[in-house]
């Protein structure tokens, strides 16, 4: 009794320590398949075991920060170059999507298109996997990488929730000026989602 006590307590323990860079689980619930699919097949990579994003992205980035998820944006001033749009090695930062102490970070493998990167990331769905090649996707009206949709290879479609990013960070140091997120005047009855579907290729 008291061994099933404890490795009870040791399995809660592990999954409160994953939560704090893992997607909402229930905002893929139901979602349909996005029609169409990705350039390639993204997947799921083995790995001993559980991972949380942010020592993934550190061993698998030149971005080498330590802490919470949600802290690496204010810890790479000084350290690493600091932009709103994607490269090649960046990591991508999300943060208060759940909370200012929810965040996660995934590395840009690869740019597709001004509205879609491929990244390599772990924890994503809160179960500590390491999901690789998988394509990310700016929804916001000005493209400006301020709001992504997430791909989701469980249901084979586009995650239906939007996150806020930070930016990202890296690959290369500091140069002692932050790349400025644009923000231009756009018509208000302008529709984000309708602007991304288009540029994406996705059926109105």
């Amino acid at each position: 009794m008291r061994q099933g006590g404890i490795k009870i307590a040791a399995l809660a323990f592990a999954a409160a320590g994953l939560v704090g860079c893992a997607s909402d689980r229930a905002a893929y619930d139901g979602f349909p398949a996005a029609p169409g699919a990705p350039l390639e097949t993204p997947g799921r990579s083995a790995q001993a075991g559980p991972l949380e994003c942010a020592p993934y992205a550190r061993e698998h980035s030149a971005v080498k920060l330590y802490g919470d998820a949600w802290t690496w944006w204010g810890k790479a001033l000084g350290k690493f170059a600091r932009a709103a749009t994607p490269e090649t090695g960046s990591v991508l930062v999300l943060n208060g999507y759940a909370g200012p102490e929810r965040g996660h970070v995934a590395v840009v493998r690869s740019l597709i298109s001004s509205r879609e990167i491929r990244v390599d990331h772990a924890n994503w769905l809160g179960d500590g996997a390491i999901y690789v090649d998988d394509p990310v996707a700016d929804v916001s009206a000005n493209n400006d990488w301020s709001i992504v949709r997430v791909w989701n290879i469980k249901t084979g479609g586009w995650g239906k929730r939007t996150y806020p990013v930070q930016g990202f960070i890296g690959p290369g140091s500091d140069s002692g000026r932050e790349a400025p997120r644009t923000d231009p005047d756009l018509d208000e009855d302008a529709d984000p989602a309708r602007i991304a579907r288009v540029e994406l290729g996705i059926p109105q």
